[in-house]
């Protein structure tokens, strides 16, 4: 059951997300927490916790409870994971070269803007300039003819993190290196 619903920050490019949490000690504001999200588990910093609402509002009592879908927060971070988190954030900053060397080499017209790995290192998320096109369906592509991991590539505006087409996509939309497209 879902005791709280909690908004969580998360990524290297920063995105905010609703999380059920059903922990039986809520954390603090500020707390560094585990959260499953669309990419797998990242290490996220809590803004807000909400009882039974969305967006710091009340849902009324005829509505039912937040939506099943609503990602998680799984636990409060350990030091472990904090430590984790950081030693994956310098491989990534290392990797930055390889891979901006890459994309020039491909001859694709992307910037590219920052990498991360989930916490499990199961994904790579490379962050380019721009939206959603021919370049970046490219760019997921080839990342994924290497074979070295399952990598997403994500756009990103002025305005933050260029969500997901409902109206077409493709391979650019990520997911591309998981075997398959998906929207």
């Amino acid at each position: 059951m879902i005791d709280q619903v909690m908004l969580v920050r998360f990524g290297v490019i920063p995105e905010v997300g609703r999380f059920a949490c059903a922990l039986s000690e809520p954390p603090e504001r500020g707390a560094a927490v585990i959260v499953n999200t669309h990419r797998g588990p990242e290490l996220g910093t809590l803004l807000q916790a909400t009882r039974s609402g969305t967006n710091g509002v009340a849902m009324p009592s005829s509505e039912p409870s937040p939506p099943p879908n609503l990602e998680s927060v799984v636990r409060v971070a350990t030091s472990d994971d904090v430590a984790q988190h950081g030693s994956l954030r310098r491989e990534a900053e290392a990797d930055y070269a390889q891979w901006q060397r890459r994309i020039n080499e491909w001859g694709l017209e992307l910037e590219l803007i920052d990498l991360e790995w989930t916490l499990d290192r199961q994904k790579l998320i490379l962050y380019v300039l721009g939206g959603r096109g021919p370049d970046t369906t490219k760019l997921a592509l080839q990342a994924a003819a290497l074979g070295q991991a399952v990598i997403e590539v994500q756009p990103v505006s002025a305005e933050g993190v260029v969500p997901l087409s409902t109206s077409g996509g493709g391979c650019g939309s990520g997911g591309c290196g998981s075997g398959g497209c998906h929207e």
